[in-house]
Order: structure tokens, then C-alpha cells, then sequence
């Protein structure tokens, strides 16, 4: 009965192996390849456990994933293997260059359709975007029943699929 109590009250973390699961997910790349996540996370971390973690790129140089959560709010950066020409290239820009701004395709406050299927298996489900989104770009969406917003990525005008479906 004591054990029983001392196992129930135990915290709960979240599982590191998934999260490098999601990192490699997201880069499209494995573990220690160029494009991926230089190490495995540290598996010494005691994050609180969190149904939905939310990824992205911490710049647009693509040398770090953010892996974040909202509820319990906690943030980890995992560094990603870079090209040694990539590296360089992105540290000496030309001083022509010019970032292209790119109008969102899906803004915040839109009605937003997310769909993914496969062979056999379609699934769609309706909510709201929580920020401006570029094709291709990801973001979050409420989902009227969920608590967590969704991450999502911008498909067309209203239309997005789960990360890793139609990619």
C-alpha cells in the first residue's frame, strides 16, 4: 500500500529518446548526421512530462532546434551538425544579400483545415491559426477540444497537414 503511494506520487518526466526521435523527425536527418542533432539529448534532464512538445528552428541558419513545451512550460535547444562551406557561408553574408519577406499564406486568427492520411486513411480536423504562416512554414493551431494547440504546416490558404504527413 506505501509503495503503491510513493509510485503515485512520483514525478513523471518526459522520455529524452523521444524527444531525439522528434528532433530527427523534424530535420529529417538522423542523430550525428550533417543536418541532424549533433548528440542525443542528455538523459540526466528531468523534464516534466508534456503531451504535445512543439519544434522549430531557434534562427534561419538552421544550427539549432528549439523543443519546447507549453504546459509545463520548459525549452531545450538541441544543436544541429552544420556543413563546414555552410557554416562559413552563413557567417560571412554578401553584403548585396537581402532577406526575402515572404507574405503569409495562412494569418493568425484563420480558420485553418489539417489534414493527413495515407493510403486507406484520411483524417482531417478544423481549428484555429495561432500565428502567420509562409507555405511550408510551421505553426501552431487550437483545436477546439485540446488544451495544447497543435503544430501544423502550411499547406495552402487554410489548408495545413501534421509534420511528417505530405511533406
Amino acid at each position: 500500500m506505501i509503495v503503491a503511494l510513493l509510485l503515485a506520487a512520483a514525478p513523471v518526466f518526459q522520455d529524452t529518446r523521444s524527444l531525439d526521435r522528434a528532433v530527427s523527425a523534424f530535420t529529417g536527418r538522423p542523430l550525428g548526421a550533417e543536418g541532424g542533432a549533433r548528440t542525443p539529448i542528455d538523459t540526466r534532464l528531468r523534464l516534466a512530462a508534456c503531451a504535445t512538445v512543439a519544434l522549430s528552428w531557434r534562427t534561419e541558419a538552421h544550427d539549432a532546434v528549439v523543443v519546447s513545451c507549453a504546459g509545463p512550460d520548459w525549452r531545450i535547444y538541441v544543436p544541429v551538425t552544420m556543413a563546414a562551406n555552410a557554416t562559413a557561408a552563413r557567417v560571412q553574408p554578401a553584403a548585396y544579400a537581402r532577406p526575402v519577406k515572404l507574405d503569409p499564406i495562412i494569418k493568425r486568427g484563420d480558420p485553418v483545415v489539417i489534414e493527413a492520411g495515407s493510403a486507406g486513411f484520411a483524417i482531417s480536423r478544423e481549428g484555429v491559426a495561432l500565428a502567420d504562416a509562409q507555405q511550408g512554414a510551421r505553426f501552431l493551431v487550437r483545436v477546439d477540444d485540446s488544451r495544447q494547440p497543435v503544430q501544423a504546416i502550411a499547406v495552402a490558404g487554410g489548408r495545413a497537414t501534421l509534420p511528417g504527413w505530405g511533406e
